[in-house]
């Protein structure tokens, strides 16, 4: 199970900090991801964190003003995000990569409106 939290309303420019809690196997063996989705758009990919945390990997439009970091000894991973703009509003979903590389598993997602 992944759920995530943390998200609202910010003004442009501001930042918002979210959770995901993430229960069921063990979390460490896991890469784990943040994705979107935006009104009348597809779910995209926003941030990527390796297993033990060593790697991360953003979209373009997000890099150098998001952070994804994982606290594994409470199953928990986050995204902070900062600077941000009315393009980032969107319903944000973590989410576990499966072996093959796929993300099949969704938790609930929390809505970010980023007004201007």
């Amino acid at each position: 199970q992944l759920q995530a939290s943390g998200g609202g309303l910010v003004e442009a420019g501001g930042s918002l900090t979210l959770s995901c809690a993430y229960r069921g196997r063990i979390f460490s063996q896991y890469a784990m991801a943040w994705f979107r989705q935006a009104l009348g758009k597809e779910r995209e990919f926003v941030a990527r964190i390796s297993a033990n945390g060593g790697i991360t990997n953003y979209a373009d439009s997000v890099k150098g003003r998001f952070t994804i970091s994982r606290d594994n000894a409470k199953n928990m991973f986050y995204l902070q995000m900062n600077s941000l703009k009315t393009d980032d509003t969107a319903v944000y979903y973590c989410t576990e990569e499966a072996p093959d590389g796929g993300y099949d598993y969704w938790g609930r997602g929390t809505q970010v409106t980023v007004s201007s």
